[in-house]
């Protein structure tokens, strides 16, 4: 049993540390206080491969592997929530699903300029006011045949992206008597008349990767516009937010990384009683237990990214490596806080800023709820 990364894989990991470390980290706590996206970092994305690294190279793609995927993700997560939210979404929520269900056709149009930095990015709309974890009877959209186009009329919210996307793919129902194969994919262009992308919500934290709702108003698509099979669109969705559990938890231990190192950091430096507080028992068993959940939370997404990978089975390895990662990720960086004290609850120190973000992953892509449900229903052969 190995658990050395490749020769490929660990030099593709210092090439985007550094990257991130130079382009990313710097700006992280000013478009954290402004909202405003790192297209400066996004942009030069591209010349790395990130924007298209799960799409193939005939589509303006990397390839580079779930593995490497996870990797860069992490990394991205140690230096910005926001910066590695927006481009795990565009991943495993706007790209994935027309690398595997989209016709030449649309890769070509769609996903070739957003993979390859010609574009902007990509998204996905699921979640709708009434339709979050319930999906299968929650969504009210709808798209209806009209000779050759379909026609969309419903809302989405909390979704990420839509303002810096080329194309949203989004979840309507089509036939609502056909019970699970009531619903289908599409691809919307951001330009499409009747699409309206509300202002950004105002959130806890993550607030440059924007959060928007979504209005659509006799939205017309053509019908090469459908994602794969009409009436296949929720088992799509399943099958791309199994795959989306890896960013999440490997962007959560990116978070919870660096809230352990700025945690080191300060405990060596910060003096009470005489002494670094990095004596003190009670700050050494805060690190210790930190230390060792990030590298069990770590462990669980490259096994998940791996058997991703590999083509095996992997869906509630995700679901267990996403619960216990982004759950970690809270404990570590509201320890981070504590070790911190005062200064931790500051603004100026970036380990409130990544209790902020952290909090969210809990509750992004399937809640903490819901991977419970996931992980139970394999062990128990549901």
């Amino acid at each position: 049993m190995n658990f050395d990364l490749t020769e490929e894989q660990a030099m593709w990991q210092k090439i985007v540390h550094n990257f991130v470390e130079a382009e990313v980290k710097p700006k992280a706590h000013e478009i954290s206080e402004s909202g405003e996206f790192n297209w400066d970092a996004v942009h030069k994305m591209a010349q790395l491969g990130m924007l298209g690294m799960m799409v193939p190279e005939e589509y303006g793609g990397a390839d580079v592997g779930t593995v490497a995927m996870s990797i860069a993700i992490e990394e991205l997560g140690w230096a910005c929530g926001s910066t590695a939210l927006a481009i795990a979404a565009h991943t495993e929520l706007g790209c994935a699903p027309l690398v595997n269900f989209g016709t030449d056709a649309q890769k070509k149009k769609f996903l070739q300029p957003v993979a390859s930095g010609e574009g902007r990015l990509a998204a996905l709309a699921l979640t709708e006011p009434g339709a979050g974890s319930d999906l299968k009877g929650g969504v009210k959209t709808k798209a209806v045949k009209d000779g050759d186009d379909w026609i969309i009329n419903g809302s989405k919210m909390w979704i990420t992206n839509p303002s810096v996307a080329d194309y949203i793919i989004t979840l309507v129902r089509t036939d609502p008597a056909a019970g699970s194969r009531s619903m289908s994919l599409f691809i919307v262009p951001t330009d499409s008349p009747g699409l309206t992308i509300h202002p950004p919500e105002k959130k806890m934290g993550l607030h440059a990767s924007q959060t928007h709702a979504l209005t659509y108003e006799n939205v017309r698509v053509p019908a090469e516009n459908l994602l794969g099979e009409e009436g296949r669109g929720l088992h799509q969705t399943l099958e791309t937010l199994d795959a989306g559990r890896i960013s999440i938890g490997s962007l959560s231990v990116g978070l919870a990384q660096r809230a352990f190192e700025e945690s080191v950091a300060y405990a060596k430096q910060r003096e009470a009683f005489g002494k670094p507080i990095a004596a003190q028992q009670a700050i050494q068993w805060m690190l210790a237990d930190a230390a060792t959940e990030i590298a069990a939370a770590r462990l669980m997404m490259r096994q998940a990214a791996w058997l991703h990978e590999t083509g095996r089975p992997f869906t509630h390895q995700a679901a267990m490596g996403k619960l216990f990662a982004t759950e970690m990720a809270e404990r570590v960086a509201r320890n981070a806080i504590q070790i911190h004290g005062g200064y931790g609850y500051s603004r100026e120190y970036p380990v409130e800023r990544i209790y902020c973000d952290a909090r969210l992953m809990t509750v992004g892509e399937g809640t903490s709820e819901i991977q419970r449900l996931v992980i139970a229903r394999a062990v128990l052969n549901m």
